[in-house]
């Protein structure tokens, strides 16, 4: 069983014959990801496309949550290796999942929400345990998602994807399948052996086959606007005032008083 370094401790790869197991392990801050994870998980990606023999890639997360996307205060733990530039879309795994050749599988064991829906949304399956829950709570924080407003409509249509965006509501497991967000639902006990089943089905179609019809697919998707988000988030006052609303346990102060809750 060989291991492999992506720069960070909080993310575990273990390679099990044809399949690349990443798992999603910080534990004590719900799997928040931070810019070492987001890149080291880039990484995983172009690390399982250097292998010559097909393989898959399997993303999962320890405990209860799958991640609670990025660590708000864009950390770095300790040993981590820092990104270059600091994060920015170049650092992001999110159009990597999506392009990669060989395939990438999501199995989400619980909490998936902001960048961890965008990792299983972007995986060519999805295998959802039915305890997991989703949200996109991107604009609770004041930060400006160009990834979701240009991906998410494609997957669940303009309705649905203004609703789960615009209201940051949660959604449980059941939801999420009937409105298409994810493709399999699964016992929880049955989680990993039913992503490993859907890796083992693609890994059995033609890869260069696949390669241009994932290329295709992909190509559904409209431009992301990552130069408005990015500058908002270097310059912009409401994602600094989301996030010391949310580090301070507090209503940011856009948020009307009084109001019904």
């Amino acid at each position: 069983m060989a291991e492999y370094d992506v720069g960070t401790q909080s993310l575990k790869l273990e390679r099990q014959g044809p399949i690349l197991w990443c798992r999603i392990d910080r534990p004590h801050a719900r799997n928040a990801l931070t810019p070492a994870m987001y890149f080291g998980l880039k990484r995983a990606v172009r690390l399982v496309n250097t292998f010559e023999e097909p393989c898959a890639l399997i993303i999962t997360g320890t405990g209860d949550t799958f991640s609670a996307g990025g660590d708000l205060g864009a950390r770095y733990d300790d040993g981590e290796d820092p990104v270059p530039d600091g994060l920015r879309y170049e650092s992001l795994p999110f159009v990597a999942i999506r392009e990669s050749m060989q395939p990438v599988i999501a199995a989400v064991n619980g909490i998936c929400q902001g960048g961890g829906l965008l990792i299983a949304m972007m995986a060519d399956i999805a295998v959802v345990s039915e305890r997991a829950t989703f949200r996109v709570p991107e604009l609770l924080r004041g930060i400006i998602d160009a990834s979701y407003a240009a991906m998410l409509p494609a997957h669940i249509g303009m309705a649905r994807a203004r609703d789960l965006i615009l209201s940051a509501r949660r959604i449980e497991a059941a939801e999420a399948h009937a409105m298409g967000l994810i493709s399999r639902l699964v016992a929880h006990e049955d989680l990993e052996a039913e992503a490993l089943r859907a890796a083992c089905e693609i890994l059995r179609t033609a890869p260069e086959a696949r390669s241009h019809t994932k290329r295709m697919l992909n190509q559904q998707y409209p431009v992301i606007d990552y130069e408005t988000m990015f500058a908002s988030l270097a310059f912009g006052r409401e994602p600094r005032e989301g996030m010391a609303a949310f580090m301070e346990k507090r209503e940011p102060d856009w948020t009307p008083k009084h109001l019904p809750a």
